[in-house]
């Protein structure tokens, strides 16, 4: 058997772990180490509970939780079994969690035991569940995880996947207020680890602190970059500050993913309450650039060890800012790349191209594409918007940027409405519709605006209908009952009429203009 037949899929990367470094951790939880060894047992008991429950090689197995060992065993009991995990994200609100449940159609849901008011009003909907099992607390109608596991003995899957099967389907927004699912399947994800393992050097040595939660591709990334070197994760549930600089000095953490929010609450908190952080070699931050300032306060603290990420749910990886170009009192070359996302990552490629799909020359802007072997295999279910968004093996990505000579990209704009708060993707039609459902909403446009804090924050224009009367704090929580809390208004203001095009469309760059004007990105 050749190298390539080794790595072609998860299930080699996991079984050789468990083979080559049993007694190493492979994960720190709540100060408890777990070995490969137990870590590769209690995964294959999963596997054998789900094949009990009907489960077999590409049914869905869906997973509503926050970070914790469950996630993990269930993402690896997925990929050696060839199963599909969809991680839903627990954010959103019951409507939205029922469509990516109808869409994906799940076998089996694991879910938090906190989340079973949820489950129990949606699981009628969706008689294609066969089995619901509760991790934590005992839940009414529900086989509890522990006891699932308990009950099971570890055994070989019936099935073992191939590198064409599909790993994921991770769910992203969708413009009309759809979620897409992305299909991921094993030989792009291995790729995926192999290569995000080489840009940031890890070793069998290196332990990674992963707080983002488990819904989202910047933390699975990351998990798969470690469990490719069989490296170790610092795993925790929820994210504080404080809590991430004393898992940090805790556990001698080398490596850490952080969004850029997040590496600024660390900074402050370490100046504040300094710990022993001398193991941190590397910071891995997404979801756009820090503002200079900040990272003048973060390299100062911790010197040159920060690198930005850019890409996105269906591509994966895209571009790295490496920790030699942050720069921020260098030349101003230097200086004006710490407005950009970095240059290719290995394996991967960056067009920049006009409407008719033509290549821009050095500097000018058009929309960036993005090739590389990480690129999902397309939209579930979604054949004609897969077949739109990648051809050729290039993913359109609605972002609009440019290139310079020696190919490092700045975002400038976005083709796609979407407004990027914290890390996370909001569509405004999302917005929108949510408030189009209060009976005094005549006409309503949301926006993004710059924010200190989030990056960008949700702002909504809205017309009343004749003689209403409402005031601000109502109708943002109106909004949110019916979508994530995330994606509520931030603000709004109440105007008579909106701004048209000569097509009669609202004029939301008319909109933005006040708040991104004089500002080098119409981005954060």
């Amino acid at each position: 058997m050749n190298r390539q037949d080794h790595l072609s899929t998860l299930r080699h990367v996991f079984d050789r772990n468990v083979r080559l470094y049993p007694d190493r951790p492979a994960y720190f939880y709540e100060r408890r180490a777990t070995s490969f060894r137990t870590y590769g047992e209690r995964v294959y008991r999963l596997v054998a509970a789900l094949e009990d429950r009907g489960v077999r090689r590409q049914d869905r197995v869906a997973v509503l939780a926050q970070n914790g060992p469950a996630y993990l065993e269930a993402y690896a009991a997925c990929e050696v079994a060839g199963f599909i995990l969809v991680p839903v994200n627990y954010r959103l609100a019951p409507g939205e969690v029922d469509f990516i449940l109808a869409d994906a159609g799940p076998t089996v849901l694991l879910f938090d035991a906190e989340y079973a008011d949820m489950v129990e009003a949606l699981r009628p909907s969706h008689p294609g569940i066969r089995s619901v099992i509760a991790i934590g607390e005992a839940v009414d109608g529900a086989t509890g995880y522990e006891a699932a596991l308990a009950a099971a003995e570890p055994r070989t899957p019936a099935t073992r996947p191939v590198p064409e099967d599909i790993a994921y389907l991770i769910y992203t927004s969708g413009t009309t207020g759809r979620p897409k699912g992305a299909m991921h399947d094993h030989r792009g994800q291995v790729a995926f680890g192999e290569i995000l393992a080489s840009e940031m050097g890890m070793t069998v040595d290196d332990r990674i602190l992963i707080v983002m939660p488990f819904y989202h591709i910047g933390a699975k990334c990351n998990q798969l970059a470690a469990g490719f070197r069989g490296g170790a994760i610092v795993l925790m549930r929820k994210y504080s500050a404080e809590g991430v600089a004393e898992e940090l000095e805790r556990h001698r953490a080398t490596l850490a993913h952080l969004a850029p929010l997040m590496v600024q609450e660390l900074v402050a908190e370490q100046r504040a309450h300094p710990r022993d952080h001398t193991a941190l070699r590397l910071v891995q931050y997404a979801s756009g650039p820090m503002p200079l300032e900040p990272l003048r306060r973060a390299l100062k603290t911790y010197g040159p060890i920060f690198m930005q990420v850019y890409g996105m749910t269906e591509t994966g990886l895209g571009t790295i800012l490496h920790p030699r170009d942050h720069q921020p009192d260098g030349t101003e070359a230097e200086q004006q790349r710490l407005e950009s996302a970095g240059q290719p990552c290995l394996h991967f490629a960056i067009r920049i191209v006009d409407d008719t799909g033509k290549d821009m020359p050095a500097g000018e802007m058009g929309e960036i594409l993005i090739s590389g072997p990480c690129l999902m295999q397309g939209y579930w279910r979604q054949d004609r918007v897969s077949a739109e968004t990648v051809r050729d093996g290039w993913m359109h990505t609605g972002d609009i940027g440019s290139l310079d000579e020696e190919g490092y990209l700045t975002i400038r704009d976005r083709k796609k409405d979407i407004i990027i708060s914290g890390g996370e993707n909001i569509f405004p039609r999302d917005v929108e519709e949510a408030l189009y459902r209060h009976e005094d909403v005549a006409e309503a446009a949301v926006i993004g605006v710059p924010d200190e804090r989030w990056g960008e924050a949700v702002k909504a224009f809205v017309v009343l209908r004749a003689g209403a009367a409402h005031d601000e704090a109502g109708l943002i929580e109106f909004c949110r009952r019916h979508i994530a809390s995330y994606k509520k208004p931030k603000s709004i203001d109440f105007v008579a009429e909106l701004p048209r095009l000569p097509n009669k469309k609202i004029d939301k760059k008319l909109l933005r203009e006040p708040y991104w004007s004089g500002r080098a990105r119409n981005v954060n």
